[in-house]
């Protein structure tokens, strides 16, 4: 009983073990680049990357909502594996998937929601956005006007967003659902995003085709 007792707790010790160290490789980074279906729609292809989830930050408002998220930026919440891919590339990904240079909005979507911005969660993530940000402003030969900003609460959105991309019948606005097949390619391409950041990019465009 003792030998099968301290088995036991041997398996057990190699568990948390494992555990701990998943834990340890797991990171997560917010990002606002836009409309929030399009930035989980391009992250969630990235190798590494084990979810992502749209929601609302930087703001003081609580609990927002779709209908009402004022003084929030509609973002999304990257859960990576850090021995596989880094915040430092990440970042420098989605600078280059979105219009770096736009101040009010992204691509049809204008206003404050809907501006760029990196939210580090601690000092390292901070001066890894502030380098990734220099180094593209560089490499663009433009200024880049997406701000680093102190994180803030992270608030889940509506459980109808999340992966809203893979959806094809209906398509939301702020009048409420409309039945459009394809919703989201056709958002996606009316709203000239990835024309936009081709453009703005070029070869470097991250997941612009």
């Amino acid at each position: 009983m003792k030998r099968m007792m301290s088995v036991v707790a041997g398996l057990a010790l190699l568990v948390l073990t494992a555990t701990g160290g998943a834990q340890a490789a797991t990171e997560k980074a917010i990002v606002a680049g836009g409309c929030f279906w399009c930035v989980e729609s391009d992250f969630e292809k990235v190798p590494g990357v084990r979810s992502v989830v749209s929601g609302y930050t930087g703001g003081t408002m609580q609990n927002p909502t779709y209908p009402n998220h004022e003084g929030h930026h509609e973002a999304v919440e990257i859960t990576f594996d850090n021995s596989r891919i880094t915040y430092a590339q990440l970042i420098a990904m989605f600078l280059r998937s979105v219009d770096v240079t736009d101040a009010g909005g992204q691509f049809c979507d204008r206003g404050p929601a809907y501006r760029t911005a990196i939210f580090p969660r601690n000092a390292a993530q901070q001066a890894a956005a502030q380098a990734a940000v220099a180094e593209a402003q560089q490499a663009l030969g433009q200024k880049i006007v997406t701000p680093v900003l102190p994180a803030s609460t992270f608030w889940v959105a509506e459980a109808y967003h999340q992966d809203y991309y893979k959806s094809s019948e209906i398509i939301l606005t702020r009048a409420g659902p409309k039945q459009k097949k394809n919703a989201y390619t056709f958002y996606r391409q009316a709203c000239g995003r990835d024309a936009r950041v081709k453009q703005l990019w070029g070869n470097q465009a991250a997941f612009a085709k």
